[in-house]
C-alpha cells in the first residue's frame, strides 16, 4: 500500500475519535526502521486506548496487521508500529515529557501539522 494512502487512513481513524495535536513527522532522513511517525493526544488513558484501538481496526479493513502494539495495558503511550509508518498515542504529559518531535530532530515547523 503507499505511504500516503496509509498515511490518510491512520489520519482519519484518529480524527474520528477526536485525537488532539495530530503530528506526521517524516523521519526517512533520521531513522532506518520506518518512513512516518504520527503522534496524537488523547486526553484520558481510555481515549488513548480508544485512538490506538481504531488505527488498528481502519488498518486491518484495508488488510494491514500491526508488527507490534506496546503500551495498551496503561495506555499513556500507545505505540502501533506498521512498519512504514509508527504511530504514538500518548497523554498530553507523556507526549510533553519525552517530546518525540524533538528527540528525533525534526524541527516541528516542518512537522505537517494536520
Amino acid at each position: 500500500m503507499q505511504l500516503e494512502v496509509l498515511k490518510r487512513i491512520v489520519v482519519d481513524a484518529l480524527e474520528e475519535v477526536k485525537a488532539q495535536d495530530i503530528r506526521v513527522l517524516d523521519v526517512r532522513n533520521v531513522a532506518s526502521f520506518t518512513d512516518l511517525m504520527i503522534i496524537a493526544s488523547g486526553s484520558s488513558t481510555r481515549q488513548v486506548k480508544a485512538l490506538a484501538d481504531k488505527v488498528i481496526e481502519k488498518c486491518r479493513a484495508v488488510g494491514i496487521r500491526p508488527l507490534g502494539v506496546e503500551g495498551e495495558r496503561e495506555a499513556e503511550w500507545v505505540l502501533v508500529d506498521l512498519a512504514d509508518i509508527v504511530v504514538h498515542v500518548m497523554l498530553p504529559q507523556t507526549r510533553d515529557f519525552y517530546n518525540l518531535e524533538k528527540l528525533w530532530s525534526v524541527d516541528v515547523a516542518r512537522a505537517l501539522k494536520v
